[in-house]
């Protein structure tokens, strides 16, 4: 009898464990959580799972590969101040299906399954020109500062810039799981309702990935969140006051000064160039005729005194 009853209590202990396991990974609303063993992953392709960790961050390729095969598939992806250094780079390239490495990072060469490649940075950020398949990314450059520009709505009441710091660095180690001691400087515009985030690391420290939490707090302001629950926002709060987030730019600093140069502009980036360049000229030219008609009067007048 004592062991009938063992073998009933272990079935359902068995049952009750599979069902947690279909329950939400926390940190990935596309995930799919089943076993036994308990396993959690995400469809990167057809038939193709790549297993997660759903305790901690998503590596950001694994995501971009999610986001392109449901974009593909017609899945739904939605839910209901300047740069920080010379050489930091903005993503203004958008998402492509990229090719990752096991642990997740991303493969220094991308050709996004076109004949077109480029090198990115360990953001997965283009960080040369693009060329053919022949091009040679000879390492991932680490990305070792991001700066976070951030826009907040108007609040009722007046922000305590001192404050500031401290609670953007709470809600980042709350929200996102990283240090708050690699938060090094926050810079506030209250006119404007600007925050810049200057997020270091020393360069050579692999240990955080600075790209997870850019990604996952780009999605969190864009209203399209990555983690199950949607009710969350990033959302520091100032002496009771929560900030919501409207606007975001991340620029991207990596141990190694990028290579892009102009030859590979845009037409419209081209275009806009050519404009400008030659409305100073034009300027410079009207300035030019302007001051020379102003001398030759001056002559005159100066030739008619001298007759009186």
């Amino acid at each position: 009898m004592k062991m009938w009853i063992f073998a009933v209590l272990a079935a359902l202990a068995v049952g009750a464990s599979a069902q947690i396991c279909q329950s939400t990974c926390e940190t990935m609303k596309w995930a799919t959580c089943d076993g036994p063993p308990c396993s959690c992953y995400l469809l990167v392709d057809n038939g193709v799972k790549q297993p997660i960790n759903c305790t901690t961050l998503v590596p950001k390729c694994f995501l971009m590969k999610a986001e392109m095969y449901r974009a593909r598939k017609g899945m739904n992806t939605r839910s209901i101040a300047g740069k920080p250094d010379e050489t930091a780079i903005v993503d203004n390239d958008g998402i492509y299906d990229p090719e990752c490495e096991s642990d997740g990072k991303f493969k220094a060469k991308q050709c996004n399954g076109t004949d077109v490649c480029w090198c990115v940075n360990s953001a997965g950020v283009r960080r040369t020109d693009k060329g053919d398949q022949t091009l040679k990314c000879e390492k991932l450059v680490e990305t070792h500062w991001i700066r976070l520009q951030l826009t907040h709505k108007q609040g009722p009441a007046t922000v305590d810039k001192d404050k500031l710091k401290t609670a953007i660095s709470t809600e980042l180690n709350k929200r996102y799981q990283m240090n708050p001691s690699l938060v090094k400087e926050i810079q506030y515009d209250p006119d404007a309702r600007m925050i810049v985030v200057d997020v270091n690391k020393v360069k050579g420290d692999r240990s955080y990935d600075l790209s997870k939490m850019a990604y996952y707090m780009e999605k969190d302001v864009k209203i399209l969140p990555l983690f199950t629950d949607q009710s969350r926002r990033f959302t520091p709060s100032v002496d009771g006051q929560t900030l919501e987030m409207e606007n975001i730019v991340v620029y991207y600093v990596d141990e190694e000064a990028p290579t892009i140069t102009m030859k590979h502009l845009t037409g419209g980036i081209i275009a806009v160039i050519v404009v400008v360049v030659l409305a100073v000229v034009a300027g410079l030219l009207a300035v030019f005729f302007v001051q020379k008609r102003q001398r030759k009067y001056k002559k005159t007048q100066q030739r008619e005194m001298e007759q009186m």
